[in-house]
């Protein structure tokens, strides 16, 4: 009987344990997939985080279904209809540079399923305009000349470098799953019911070291402001690649 006790204990604690464990879902930013927390889940599934990692539509293993229809509508849709369909509740949503704009519009659509909002070296786009509104008219220009190849379907891939990879394994292993961006994701202004955020606590992670020079306002708005918590890390704009294991430990100090 004693040790049927301690094994029910055990195994309470276990349960108990399980019943605690933060669930995160990471969305990833303009040209990059899933693929791209493949270090971050898997650190963060080694501390007992359930961990998502979706792919939007038209990108990454979804390349092939890439046409004009898809927008930033679709991308908000993919990731409302992902998580009411694995029924998660208290998730940490974390976007990665555009994907400010998709956890934005996701956050006012269903803000009961969601616990915090982390921007990882977003984009925080304003109700009412898009993310190429955001930008220096310069940059904007050159993303829509840049889609006269694509008959205006796409925006080409950047370069690794671009987002401060500069390890030549890593820029071989990202150049090689880097995909065009839907060029209407970019182009259709973002539609909020509700206060930014609605009501859910508000994270901010600059990446700075390199810092890219178009999310810095982002950052500074967030560094600024009373609404948002602020943090930094010194490497460039694709911490996930670079920095894996130190966001791994920020992400899960944030989440508790």
């Amino acid at each position: 009987m004693k040790g049927k006790f301690f094994y029910c204990l055990l195994l309470s604690f276990a349960v108990a344990g399980l019943s605690h464990a933060q669930t995160f879902v990471l969305v990833h930013g303009a040209w990059h997939g899933g693929w791209c927390w493949k270090e971050v889940a898997k650190e963060l599934q080694a501390k007992g985080a359930e961990v998502y990692t979706p792919t939007l539509s038209g990108l990454g293993e979804h390349q092939h279904v890439l046409d004009t229809s898809i927008n930033l509508e679709t991308h908000i849709q993919d990731i409302v209809s992902f998580i009411n369909m694995q029924d998660l509740h208290d998730v940490i949503l974390v976007g990665h540079s555009y994907a400010g704009a998709v956890i934005a519009g996701v956050a006012d659509r269903i803000p009961t399923r969601l616990k915090k909002l982390i921007f990882l070296d977003a984009m925080l786009i304003e109700n009412g305009r898009s993310a190429l509104t955001s930008q220096p008219a310069n940059l904007s220009d050159n993303v829509r000349a840049s889609t006269a190849s694509s008959h205006g379907l796409s925006v080409p891939v950047w370069s690794p470098e671009v987002f401060g990879v500069t390890d030549t394994a890593q820029v071989r292993w990202v150049s090689a799953r880097l995909t065009p961006q839907p060029f209407r994701s970019f182009d259709q202004t973002l539609k909020l019911n509700h206060p930014y955020g609605n009501h859910l606590p508000l994270i901010y992670i600059a990446c700075t070291q390199p810092q890219m020079a178009q999310l810095k306002v982002f950052g500074d708005k967030a560094k600024n402001s009373r609404d948002w918590s602020y943090y930094e890390l010194p490497t460039g704009h694709d911490a996930m690649i670079t920095m894996p294991e130190e966001l791994t430990a920020l992400l899960y100090k944030i989440s508790n």
